[in-house]
């Protein structure tokens, strides 16, 4: 059993950046995939990034983030990052960390069985 807890979520301008952590309980942080996804009012929860399990030594993006956000992990402390970048109104919505077995592309919903609470992004322009 894994439980998530997101955090560093908040209101920020056009061109600015934030970093979201979440953090993870558990002693097999380290076995999983963990990915981030975010929802915008109306809209069905996308994929936004995606890193393997132990060293983390894969990552990938959807499109629409690629070179502004990047995702990391901290082993030790239990805890994958988000920094986020460049970030544009579009952007906003509620970001979800979610953990999964390291198996598949880490680009769907159903490949992740632990979902944290969410934490509000607003971009303003």
């Amino acid at each position: 059993q894994v439980q998530l807890v997101e955090s560093g979520g908040g209101l920020v301008q056009a061109g600015g950046s934030l970093r979201l952590s979440c953090a993870a309980s558990g002693r097999t942080f380290s076995s999983y995939r963990m990915g981030w996804f975010r929802q915008a009012p109306g809209k069905e929860r996308e994929f936004v990034a995606t890193i393997t399990a132990w060293s983390g030594g894969s990552t990938f993006y959807a499109d629409s983030v690629k070179g502004r956000f990047t995702i990391s992990r901290d082993n030790a402390e239990n805890t994958v990052y988000l920094q986020m970048n460049s970030l544009k109104p579009e952007d906003t919505a509620v970001y979800y960390c979610a953990a999964g077995p390291n198996i598949g592309a880490g680009t769907r919903r159903y490949e992740y069985n632990y979902w944290g609470q969410g934490t509000q992004v607003t971009v303003s322009s």
